[in-house]
């Protein structure tokens, strides 16, 4: 069932909207495919919803500019920031530049990577950027399905769903993307585990205001902007955190809820007939996975409304039952 936004939504979606003017540089879009040949989707072509701006209207961050934890003077504790460690490197991109650029295209030696983040999500993902034997950027294609951020490789303009981890269309489609391990923290957190970190500056080029919040308001609420395919059980509230992760076709969702009512801080699940370790952080909001070999594994943390519309089937973890 569609979801008919409430009059205060429909106030704080324009809102959102025409925050665009500087989040969105709006310019003439091409079409409601925004230029990109959706042919052979493998979605439904009237669920692919144009979000508003046109492509790269969001504009990506590339190659950007990094410094050390102590020259981020503009970082409060509490903010929320995802980290990634490859290659003995640790570096960090802070929520309040994601928000208005979604995309940042980076590398550490010679691995490329795209950090990537859907604020109508709230979900982080971060993707090994080799396709093929290729290193690629990725953009935002200002296009949507299920509420959700769909990015562009800039080779072949291929249209990948974020939380699916695949091509939904173009010349690479049905091919998925090696998703990394991250960390969904607070700053103070990651700088504790990290101090030798770098950090996204805010002189990324353009000119934003990363201290305003240009979705201020949307996490309390209960709506979304935009339809999804399959409503969410009234047993959380929509935008209650979750952490997600999919085994081989089984997915299991693990809402912030049922961890804090539980109190462990740290505990075993089985997955598919997999083990695996949780460490949960009650203070500071963030969790991590581990095989049973010791090994970081990927999974999504996000809002349960996003989990659930990309997968109904999912399990759900109850405080207790570990």
């Amino acid at each position: 069932m569609r979801f008919i936004p409430s009059k205060k939504i429909r106030i704080l979606a324009l809102i959102g909207l025409f925050a665009g003017v500087l989040v969105y540089k709006f310019a003439a879009s091409a079409g409601p495919s925004n230029g990109f040949d959706l042919s052979n989707s493998t979605l439904p072509r009237e669920q692919i919803l144009h979000g508003g701006p046109p492509r790269d209207g969001i504009p990506a961050l590339s190659d950007p500019k990094l410094i050390k934890a102590a020259d981020a003077d503009y970082l409060k504790p509490i903010d929320r920031v995802v980290g990634i460690t490859l290659k003995g490197q640790s570096r960090a991109y802070p929520i309040a530049i994601l928000n208005w650029h979604e995309i940042v295209n980076d590398a550490i030696d010679d691995q490329r990577f795209a950090i990537t983040y859907c604020p109508l999500c709230g979900t982080a993902v971060a993707f090994d950027a080799t396709i093929e034997g290729k290193a690629t950027d990725f953009g935002v294609s200002g296009l949507l399905y299920n509420s959700d951020v769909l990015l562009y490789d800039r080779d072949t303009e291929s249209l990948w769903s974020q939380i699916l981890n695949k091509s939904v269309a173009g010349k690479r489609v049905g091919k998925t993307l090696t998703a990394l391990p991250i960390s969904h923290t607070t700053w103070r957190d990651w700088i504790d585990k990290h101090p030798a970190t770098l950090v996204l500056s805010d002189d990324t080029g353009y000119s934003r205001d990363y201290r305003r919040d240009p979705y201020a308001g949307y996490e309390e609420s209960r709506g979304t902007y935009f339809a999804v395919n399959n409503q969410a059980p009234d047993s959380y509230h929509p935008k209650e955190i979750v952490l997600g992760l999919g085994i081989d076709g089984v997915y299991k969702a693990y809402p912030f809820i049922e961890l804090d009512k539980q109190g462990k801080a740290r505990f075993s699940d089985t997955i598919n007939g997999s083990a695996f370790n949780f460490d949960w952080d009650s203070a500071n909001r963030s969790i991590s996975i581990t095989d049973s070999a010791g090994n970081q594994v990927a999974g999504i943390q996000g809002f349960w409304f996003a989990w659930f519309a990309f997968h109904p089937d999912t399990q759900v973890f109850r405080a207790g039952e570990s």
